[in-house]
């Protein structure tokens, strides 16, 4: 929690906005224009003391190739006026604290008239994050910086604590495999990463169908619902309406498949809709059959 007065006396405003505007752009671009002038990514990209005394400072062109190479959707120089799409600036951040650390002086070097450095990576990093996620949390943006510098997605309280919570143990490597992955790049603030979340769940849905003994993937799938519910039961009636539909919508959409006869979805918050419909449902199944959730 920061210590500003509208968070004390109201509470921070839910952090649910995916794109970083221009007041957000130019509040990070001024904390990475700071953290260049004053050397703290020298800790990566040290400047060395003509004299072969160490490191005095952060080499900036070093920094600007090795940007260019590993994040070549950056325009350089930077420009406060002009927002990069959110999930560059997003790697932009993690560019910049794999190179940050606390610059601390030692000996003034009188003839070059600068001190050499050393810098704490921990110490440099936790402050760069913590200034990052400030600035995300105070305009409501649901991404944050890890703690080892990875950009990651917010999610609504509720949801999170069911994807952060659930436990994949349904005895098949291939399942798990797929659930975890669905797990981790749902959590990706990259578009592609969350469809392929999608695509992964879907993929775990139709091989949880085939877990149980059966002659047929209609009797397998049919026997996994009757461990969930009493066969005949409301909740059972309900459970196999649900699968059907969740079917239907898995042949019908672009999700597993790419055919042109298939509707593509056209926004995250479609993406993010299906996932949470389908984790539900999959971890009711989980639960139900002693295999995790």
């Amino acid at each position: 929690m920061s210590d500003y007065f509208t968070d004390r006396k109201h509470g921070a405003r839910p952090q649910t906005i995916e794109v970083i505007d221009e007041r957000l752009w130019a509040g990070l671009y001024s904390l990475i224009q700071t953290g260049i002038g004053d050397d703290s990514f020298g800790w990566r990209f040290p400047e060395q003391c003509p004299d072969g005394n160490g490191p005095c400072g952060c080499d900036e062109k070093a920094f600007r190739q090795m940007l260019g190479a590993e994040v070549p959707w950056i325009e350089w120089p930077l420009s406060a006026g002009e927002v990069p799409d959110t999930p560059v600036i997003l790697d932009l951040l993690e560019f910049c604290a794999k190179a940050v650390g606390e610059p601390i002086q030692g000996a003034y070097h009188s003839f070059h008239r600068h001190h050499h450095l050393s810098w704490n990576r921990d110490a440099g990093l936790a402050r760069f994050v913590g200034d990052v996620n400030l600035l995300l949390r105070r305009n409501a943006v649901a991404y944050e910086l890890t703690a080892a510098g990875q950009a990651r997605r917010l999610l609504p309280e509720a949801i999170a604590n069911t994807i952060f919570g659930a436990l994949f143990q349904t005895g098949d490597a291939e399942t798990d495999r797929f659930l975890e992955a669905a797990r981790q790049r749902f959590l990706s603030p990259k578009p592609e990463d969350r469809q392929d979340a999608l695509e992964k769940l879907w993929d775990a849905f139709e091989r949880l169908k085939t877990l149980e003994p059966g002659a047929n993937k209609r009797v397998q799938a049919d026997a996994l619902l009757d461990h969930v519910a009493p066969p005949g039961s409301g909740f059972r009636k309900a459970l196999g309406r649900e699968a059907s539909e969740l079917t239907t919508i898995g042949n019908s959409l672009r999700i597993r498949h790419s055919e042109t006869t298939q509707e593509a979805l056209t926004s995250l918050d479609q993406i993010d809709y299906l996932f949470t419909r389908m984790f539900a449902f999959v971890r009711v199944i989980l639960k139900g059959t002693g295999r995790g959730g």
